[in-house]
């Protein structure tokens, strides 16, 4: 194995740490994982131990290298993806964290987000920011801590305390404490980042009563973030994105008009939108996909909260499958005939509809339905769900292209699920030949910094189709069974 070819990327995730080794035909030499404790203290709060985070990507790191019998010889890079909004504060002298890391599911800021939007503030934060005031993104959940934690707030104040997201806590460890810096994706997931402006937002900081001494340098994604010298020997850490924004890049999408999904427990969409920042009328998310040698590519972004677990559903709840690779099986059984419709409003209802309330139901059940049709219904949900995406992110942003989608996560992998979807979407599905496509993203930031894999151009032709979907059904068929989803909907909505 020649020296220096190697890219180690670091898939920092909500419930597991990853470290996998890529080599110059972008194939997995090795990998490592492991999950770590969630913590609970209150109803809708969800935090991590931020040493755990740490600790289990420098284990992985370890493992994953000793397992491919390599060392930091053979490695030219580092890149970091990571769960995103996640917020950690601590100590610059003892790199200690102040409180436990907020995760972005926690709900605890609910209340303060509410009032700001009873003042009328959300159309500031949309503006500057792209999103939406929700306790999801970092900054109330920042305001939470130096306002919550003894003595924080003064510390803040002197300068004495560093905030990141987990991008940024990881890079402080590698560095050992020598690097606080993040990339333009993860800023602008913080709620006080303009990405108009390419900077810390001075009037969303004054809302929020957040001191500029406590954020981290904004960089492109792919730049120089500082050098590890834990893993044996010197080792510069070249590239940065958050999750979502990773999986984009590592599904090749660079051309105005693309569009990736990520089927996991949820679903999350983003269409790349070029050099525009599109404003959404839809509740959608304007993003910044990726910048790179200083220019920001912006994406509309939007989320599904029930995909994959609607397929856990139907195994878990009530146990109508036994493996989530049987939903296919079964839905294939199904009779043409019934036209059922299963709204997976467990937790309410995502993007573009944003119902909190909603609850999930099934609509036109008869004496006749059994298994076979309710698990063709919470299939065709999603792909439902997506063609509502679709159709919101298609009217705030008018393109004349095709839009062709590609596909990732633990969904894409059912045939009769993706072919659903082109037929619902009446669009290209293609589903490529890596589909670890968001630790992919980070591995090219890293490795085409380096000099060891291609540019965009190169790296977009190396992308490779494993399967392509194209429509089947009729335009015809297709519209009376979307007709009914819009109905059945519209009777779950509060």
């Amino acid at each position: 194995m020649a020296s220096r070819n190697l890219i180690l990327a670091l898939d920092q995730g909500t419930t597991s740490s990853r470290s996998i080794l890529f080599n110059q035909q972008f194939g997995i030499e090795m990998q490592s994982q492991r999950e770590f404790q969630q913590h609970f203290p209150d109803s809708g709060w969800v935090e991590h131990n931020a040493m755990d985070i740490w600790q289990t990507t420098l284990d992985t790191c370890h493992e994953a290298m000793a397992q491919a019998q390599v060392t930091s010889a053979d490695i030219a890079a580092i890149g970091i993806t990571n769960q995103r909004e996640t917020t950690i504060i601590w100590d610059r002298s003892t790199g200690k964290p102040v409180y436990n890391a907020i995760v972005w599911q926690d709900r605890r800021t609910s209340d303060i987000c509410s009032q700001l939007k009873e003042q009328g503030l959300e159309p500031l934060v949309t503006a500057n920011t792209g999103l939406l005031l929700d306790p999801y993104f970092s900054a109330t959940k920042i305001a939470w801590i130096l306002d919550n934690v003894p003595n924080v707030r003064e510390k803040a104040e002197r300068g004495e305390l560093a905030f990141g997201t987990v991008d940024t806590w990881l890079l402080w460890n590698l560095t050992e404490g020598q690097s606080h810096a993040t990339d333009a994706t993860n800023a602008s997931r913080t709620m006080l980042y303009n990405i108009h402006k390419h900077d810390w937002d001075e009037e969303l900081l004054k809302l929020f009563n957040i001191p500029r001494k406590l954020l981290p340098d904004v960089r492109d994604c792919a730049a120089d973030f500082g050098t590890t010298t834990l893993l044996g020997g010197a080792i510069p850490i070249l590239g940065v994105a958050g999750d979502q924004q990773a999986a984009t890049l590592g599904q090749a999408c660079f051309d105005t008009g693309m569009m990736k999904s990520t089927y996991g427990t949820g679903c999350f969409a983003l269409l790349n939108t070029g050099n525009t920042a599109v404003t959404s009328n839809n509740r959608l998310l304007t993003t910044i996909a990726y910048q790179l040698k200083g220019e920001p590519t912006y994406a509309l972004e939007g989320s599904i909260f029930i995909a994959g677990a609607a397929v856990q559903w139907l195994r878990d709840g009530i146990g109508i499958i036994e493996s989530a690779a049987q939903s296919g099986e079964l839905a294939l059984k199904a009779d043409a005939n019934q036209q059922v419709y299963m709204v997976p409003a467990f937790t309410g209802l995502g993007a573009p509809w944003w119902d909190a309330e909603a609850r999930g139901a099934l609509f036109g059940l008869t004496r006749n339905t059994g298994p076979a049709e309710i698990a063709k219904a919470a299939l065709e949900s999603v792909c439902y769900q997506t063609l509502d995406l679709l159709k919101a992110m298609q009217s705030d942003w008018q393109h004349s292209g095709q839009t062709v989608l590609r596909v990732d996560g633990g969904m894409s992998e059912s045939d009769w699920t993706m072919q659903c979807l082109a037929d619902i979407l009446q669009t290209q599905v293609d589903r490529p030949e890596i589909t670890e496509t968001t630790a992919l993203g980070a591995a090219w930031l890293a490795g085409s910094s380096a000099g060891v894999w291609p540019d965009r151009a190169g790296f977009a032709k190396s992308w490779k189709v494993r399967k392509s979907y194209a429509p089947k059904m009729t335009i015809a068929e297709r519209d009376v069974k979307v007709a009914g989803w819009s109905k059945a909907v519209q009777r779950v909505l509060q």
